[in-house]
Order: structure tokens, then C-alpha cells, then sequence
């Protein structure tokens, strides 16, 4: 988790101050490449801005109360900001090709279906019938054949699917494109000039309490330990027990019927994954000894898919509210949006397997 003790011997300040700086040095060089490498340097921002965000929560009662709260606010609203962009992108090539996916598997499953039908009379081996292995081969073929080309399908996913990617597609190309307007208006605003004249003299200087100045191993280790009780404490009140169990169906329950509640169901995990990022930032500060726990990195990873599955099926369901579309379109956003809801709950018991561990 990037933990250093190089400076355990010295006090809380220093070490926090040497991270601060670390993070504002990146931030300015990807300011720099902003005009040079636009998605390499809003990434360097993007994380530079959490993480700097992330410690001053963590490690308030080190700062100037007057001087963090504003920068958190400030570093907020920076990060979600240059990340809805990449988000929207993300999100459509996810659905797209969740799309072409299904779209295959449908013709497929259709032909295994034909294949597992009584054969026709004569196929148990009477005059003019093909061997019992070559029906076997024919059935394989026209599975493979089908499966590989699913255009020429008439299945209503199939007809579907087209219409249903170019709603999609048009909808989130349209919301990226305001992202991006967003983002182009906010770099060029006076709030974020005030933020990044502010994160400069971070570079230089770091507004600190008298407790910053007490040592780094007595300071810093309790403090990162909050933060992972914290992540802890919420990770223990979601449903690992039955998110456990595989194909329990609780995540594509919750997105049917007349009360719709997928979205509050989300919301606990989406918050332990909060929680798990602010923990994983608190560990990167020299001197705070991190927690020694091999699962914060692939739970991050596994809480991330969840977050991108479920901001999808939510695209979905916003898509399938369009007024007048076709059954056939209908349908196939469906079809996508139970396929998103499932990956919520694949996410969500490989937590909880991960988890309990």
C-alpha cells in the first residue's frame, strides 16, 4: 500500500507535510500536461485531488481547521468533476459491449435449444437417416455457425439490440459531451486558479496544529487505524452472509417491481468503498504503518466493479424510460439491464467471499 517509515523518527508534521507535497507536486505536473496529454494529466489530477482530500479528512486534527475544510470542499468538487467525463466513456464502452455479448449468446442458446428437440422421424437410424453422430456434428455447426453471427438472427434480442445501442450510445455520448464542456469551463474558472494557487503553496508549506508536532509513530498509527475501523464497522453491516451465496438474486430483486429499491440497496456498498479509499490513502503516509492487509487492494478493485455495474443498470433503466421506444428495443435494454444487475451481485458475493476470508 506504498507505506514508508522513513520518517518514524521524526514528528507527525514532517511526515504528513512530506505526503502533501508528494500529492501537490503531481497535481502541478499534471496541470502541466494539460495541454499536451489531456487524459493522462485530468488523471493525475483526478488522483492527486482525492488523495490530498482523503489525508486532510484522516488527518483533520493535524491542520488549521479554517484552512483544510475549504481545500476538502474545494478538492471535492475538482475530482468529481474531471471524473464524470471518463465515467460516461467507461460506462458506454462497459454496455456496448455487454450488447454484442448477449447478442451472441442468445442465437446460441436458441440453437442448443433446437438441437435438444426430438429428432425427426427416421433420425433413430431408418432408411435415408444421418448417423446419430453426424446429427450431433450438424447441431454443434449450427450452433457455432449462429453463435458467431448473430446479425443473422431474427430473435427479438437480436433485433433489438441494435436500436438499444445507438439509444445508448446517443444518450451517454451526449451526457460525456456535457462532462467535458464542464470540465473545459471549470479549468478555466476563477474557483479552480484560487485552488491551484492554493495546492502551490502547499508544495511549500502545510498549515498545521500543535499536535503535528508530536511524534509520527504515536500520532499517525492511531489515527490510520480510525480510518480502517471505520471501513470495518461499515463493511460489517452489509449483507456478506447472503451476498455469499452465489445466484441469490437480492441485487436483480431489488432493480423489479413497483418499489424500486436497487438504488438504497447500492448505497452501503458504495460507501464502504469510500470508506476503503480514504483507508488506503491514510496507509500511503510515511509513518503510519499501514494495517498489513493484502485484501484492501483487490477489495478496491472488486467494490469498483460493483460501482460501474450499478451506475450502468441505472443508465439502462434511465434509456428504457425513453417515451415511444420500440418492444424490440425495450426488451433488449431489459435483457441488459438484468446482465448489469447480475454483475452487481458477482461483485458482491467475490466481496464477500474476499471479505470473511
Amino acid at each position: 500500500m506504498g507505506v514508508s517509515t522513513g520518517l518514524d523518527d521524526g514528528n507527525a508534521g514532517e511526515a504528513l507535510s512530506s505526503y502533501l507535497r508528494t500529492q501537490a507536486t503531481a497535481f502541478l505536473r499534471g496541470l502541466g500536461l494539460r495541454g499536451d496529454d489531456e487524459d493522462t494529466a485530468d488523471a493525475l489530477l483526478r488522483g492527486s485531488a482525492r488523495r490530498i482530500a482523503g489525508v486532510l479528512h484522516t488527518y483533520g486534527v493535524l491542520t488549521d481547521p479554517a484552512w483544510a475544510e475549504p481545500m476538502r470542499t474545494e478538492l471535492g468538487w475538482l475530482g468529481a468533476t474531471l471524473g464524470r467525463e471518463p465515467q460516461y466513456a467507461v460506462r458506454l464502452g462497459r454496455l456496448l459491449d455487454a450488447l454484442r455479448r448477449l447478442s451472441v449468446l442468445a442465437p446460441a442458446e436458441e440453437a442448443l435449444t433446437a438441437a435438444a428437440a426430438p429428432l425427426p422421424q427416421g433420425a433413430d437410424g431408418g432408411a435415408g437417416a444421418e448417423p446419430a453422430g453426424g446429427a450431433r456434428r450438424s447441431a454443434g455447426a449450427a450452433v457455432a455457425a449462429r453463435g458467431t453471427v448473430p446479425a443473422q438472427s431474427s430473435g427479438p434480442l437480436a433485433v433489438g439490440a441494435a436500436r438499444a445501442a445507438a439509444l445508448l450510445e446517443r444518450q451517454l455520448t451526449l451526457a460525456r459531451t456535457r462532462a467535458h464542456s464542464a470540465t473545459l469551463q471549470a479549468m478555466g474558472s476563477a474557483r479552480f486558479h484560487a485552488l491551484a494557487d492554493s495546492i502551490a503553496l502547499l508544495a511549500s508549506e502545510v498549515p498545521l496544529t500543535a499536535r503535528a508536532a508530536e511524534p509520527a509513530d504515536q500520532v499517525l498509527p492511531p489515527l490510520a487505524g480510525q480510518a480502517h475501523t471505520r471501513l470495518a464497522d461499515a463493511a460489517g453491516t452489509l449483507p456478506l452472509r447472503r451476498a455469499g451465496h452465489p445466484y441469490n438474486a437480492e441485487a436483480v430483486q431489488a432493480a423489479l417491481g413497483a418499489d424500486l429499491t436497487a438504488d438504497l440497496q447500492d448505497a452501503p456498498w458504495h460507501q464502504v468503498r469510500i470508506l476503503l479509499r480514504l483507508s488506503r490513502y491514510a496507509a500511503e503516509v510515511p509513518g503510519a504503518g499501514g494495517h498489513g492487509d493484502p485484501r484492501l487492494a483487490e477489495a478496491a478493485l472488486v467494490l469498483q466493479r460493483h460501482h460501474e455495474a450499478a451506475e450502468s443498470a441505472a443508465a439502462v433503466a434511465a434509456a428504457a424510460r425513453t417515451p415511444r421506444i420500440a418492444p424490440a428495443t425495450a426488451y433488449a435494454l431489459g435483457v441488459l439491464h438484468a446482465d448489469q444487475r447480475h454483475e452487481v451481485e458477482a461483485a458482491r458475493f467475490a466481496f464477500s467471499r474476499l471479505w470473511q476470508s
